[in-house]
């Protein structure tokens, strides 16, 4: 949620930070509501204010045996009014938190407007691997070495699903095992949300009301979703201390979280997105900071650097991308990408978002935190990748792959796959 002083004070920044991500809003108009919505509860106070007095005349008058017709002709006068403003008053409160809430977060000022084709690439690491002729791509790969069965997955949850099986499951599991020893080493709280969540979770996390189509829904209630299947661990760690005011010596807090994510949408813009690169379901190891405003700058390049060093550490060619406004997500204010090379479809795909919402999803989730000195203020919350395995698994064994179709198996997942090199077993899918 935008600060509505920001936008009392200077409307049309916000209208030009807007359209950068094409949003046009009639913040005009907001602003008449606004102004008619204090002036009504202003007025609403004062009547409040007006019918504690005329009680405490009323009482005293009573008490000295006097004539109080004319104060109860003036309480009764002031209830009615209250009878007709007060629901105003709400009706108009609703109206201006229904249209912030509706507006997605202000990015940066360095955040360029337009969609994917003005994402920027930062930096490009490593070179991309020389394969031959014969490379297969990670489907083909996956198959012939029996670590994921894509028939058997439809079978069981329709499209969109897969099974990993065998080495395929160990490999897997090591990434995450691998991301979870990583982030615990760096001093990151370890933490397994549930799964299922409350709609006050989507709304805090920015993704409610706008974008409650694309979750599983459980159970619908009359705002939206009541219950719903996470999409992402950081719609969980977000709302761990929504609602809460941390002491500045507890700043900054660090957790990271396991979860299956759960997506009802997996349509993307590259048909040949097969295989594990899209699905209902996969598996993401999420990091999250709740900091001080003036520390989120520094968190969020912490962030970006401890997503890298995982794709690093896994021996894969990669880049950095700052997204433009519209490529960014709604609640936040800029986020780079970690994109590894897929030299199947001759492209870089997404396998770390490391982002910066400011203050956005504080101020919807009421979190804040107190200053050694002064009054309380919203906390700045950032979260990164650390890292999706669905994209991750597939770049392995492109970029890894051997001439006589076996996968060299990163040094750094050895000690749980349990083995140098992924061989076809005697078994097959």
């Amino acid at each position: 949620m935008l600060d509505i002083t920001a936008i009392r004070e200077n409307p049309q920044r916000v209208q030009q930070a807007l359209a950068k991500r094409a949003v046009q809003v009639d913040l005009e108009g907001f602003l008449a509501l606004d102004e008619e919505y204090r002036r009504e509860r202003t007025a609403c106070e004062q009547l409040r204010a007006e019918r504690r007095k005329i009680s405490a005349e009323i009482a005293r008058e009573q008490r000295a045996g006097g004539d109080i017709d004319g104060l109860r002709a003036r309480a009764t006068a002031v209830v009615e009014r209250l009878a007709v403003l007060e629901p105003r008053v709400a009706e108009l409160e609703l109206a201006c938190r229904d249209f912030l809430a509706a507006l997605p977060n202000v990015p940066d000022e360095d955040v360029v407007a337009g969609g994917k084709e003005n994402n920027e690439v930062v930096r490009t690491i490593g070179v991309k691997p020389m394969l031959g002729e014969t490379a297969r791509d990670h489907v083909e790969l996956a198959q012939s070495l029996g670590l994921v069965d894509y028939e058997r997955g439809t079978k069981l949850g329709g499209s969109g699903f897969w099974v990993y099986r065998g080495d395929g499951a160990m490999l897997e599991w090591a990434l995450l095992n691998y991301f979870v020893e990583s982030h615990q080493r760096d001093g990151y709280e370890f933490v397994l949300p549930p799964h299922i969540l409350t709609y006050e979770a989507g709304y805090t996390a920015g993704q409610f009301p706008k974008f409650a189509d694309d979750v599983f829904v459980l159970e619908q209630g009359d705002k939206g979703p009541q219950r719903f299947l996470l999409p992402t661990s950081e719609t969980a760690l977000v709302n761990l201390h929504r609602d809460e005011t941390l002491p500045d010596s507890e700043l900054p807090r660090k957790y990271f979280a396991y979860s299956p994510c759960y997506r009802k949408e997996i349509g993307g813009y590259r048909t040949a997105e097969r295989g594990t690169l899209r699905g209902h379901q996969f598996d993401k190891v999420e990091m999250f900071q709740f900091t001080r405003p003036d520390d989120s700058d520094a968190a969020h390049a912490e962030l970006l650097a401890r997503a890298e060093q995982l794709v690093a550490e896994l021996g894969l060619h990669y880049r950095i991308t700052r997204l433009a406004a519209q490529d960014t997500s709604a609640a936040m204010a800029k986020t780079f990408d970690v994109e590894v090379w897929l030299p199947s479809i001759d492209a870089y795909v997404e396998v770390s978002s490391v982002s910066n919402a400011r203050d956005y999803q504080a101020r919807r989730g009421n979190i804040r935190y107190r200053p050694r000195q002064g009054k309380s203020a919203f906390v700045h919350t950032l979260n990164a990748s650390g890292l999706a395995t669905s994209r991750l698994l597939p770049a392995i064994l492109e970029q890894h792959q051997q001439p006589d179709g076996t996968v060299v198996v990163p040094d750094v997942l050895r000690n749980w796959v349990m083995r140098d090199v992924l061989a076809a077993s005697r078994s097959s899918l």
